[in-house]
C-alpha cells in the first residue's frame, strides 16, 4: 500500500519511539516481558495491528511497513492512544530473516501484493525463499494467518504452504459470509465493499 508522500513523515517516524528501524535496530527488550509476539509484515495503515493490540493486552504485536507515507497513518493511531504491546518495524520484507531470530509466535500476511506475473512469484511473501527466512524467526512451531482478495495469490499460497510442509488449519473461501469474529483491515474492507470476496487460511508446520 502506497501513499502520496507525508510532509515530515521521515523524521516523524525516525525519532518515534514506538519505531524501530534498521538503524537502531533492537527488539530483545522492547516489551519487557516475556509474552507471545505476533508479527504482520505489511501493516499497511495499522488498522488491523492496532485493533488486535487493543484487544489482546497479552500479546506483543510488531508492525512490519517499508513505505514511510503508509506507516505514519499506522502510527498516529498509536500516538494518539498508546499500547505498550505495539510497536513498528520500518523495513523490507526482503530483510526480515536478518532481524527477530527465533522470537516470533505467529506471522500476519494480511493482502500482500499478489505480483500476479509468474516471473515475479518469487516476490511474493508466501513464496519457498520467505518461508524459509520465515523458519528462522519463529521461537517455536511455526503459524501463518493470511488474508486476501486474490484467488490466484490464495490459490498458489495453498500449494506452497502444503509443499513447504505446513499443514491447514483453517480455510475460507468467503470469509466476510461466516459467522466469525473478524478484524478487518483498511483493504479489506475497500474489497468487501466491491463485492470481492475474501480468502483466508491458517496453517502451522
Amino acid at each position: 500500500m502506497r501513499l502520496k508522500n507525508v510532509k515530515g513523515a521521515y523524521e516523524i517516524i525516525e525519532n518515534s519511539k514506538y519505531v524501530i528501524t534498521e538503524n537502531n535496530y533492537q527488539t530483545s527488550n522492547i516489551f519487557n516481558n516475556k509474552n507471545p509476539i505476533y508479527l504482520e509484515i505489511g501493516t499497511g495503515k495499522g488498522n488491523f495491528i492496532y485493533q488486535n493490540a487493543l484487544e489482546n493486552p497479552n500479546i506483543n504485536f510488531i508492525g512490519v511497513e517499508k513505505y514511510d507515507s503508509v506507516l505514519i497513518r499506522a502510527l498516529e493511531k498509536q500516538n494518539q492512544n498508546p499500547l505498550s504491546n505495539l510497536y513498528f518495524f520500518k523495513m523490507d520484507a526482503l530483510n526480515i530473516d536478518k532481524y527477530f531470530k527465533k522470537q516470533i509466535d505467529l506471522i500476519y500476511l494480511n493482502f500482500s501484493d499478489p505480483w500476479p506475473k509468474d516471473r515475479h512469484a518469487k516476490r511474493r511473501l508466501t513464496h519457498p525463499n520467505f518461508l524459509k527466512k520465515y523458519d528462522k524467526i519463529f521461537r517455536g512451531k511455526p503459524e501463518i494467518i493470511m488474508k486476501t482478495d486474490n484467488r490466484h495469490l490464495f490459490e498458489y499460497s495453498i500449494k506452497s504452504f502444503t509443499d513447504y510442509g505446513y499443514k491447514i488449519e483453517d480455510i475460507c473461501l468467503d470469509l466476510h459470509k461466516e459467522n466469525t469474529y473478524n478484524i478487518e483491515t483498511e483493504y479489506e474492507i475497500k474489497f468487501h465493499n466491491l463485492g470481492y470476496p475474501i480468502y483466508k487460511i491458517h496453517v502451522k508446520k
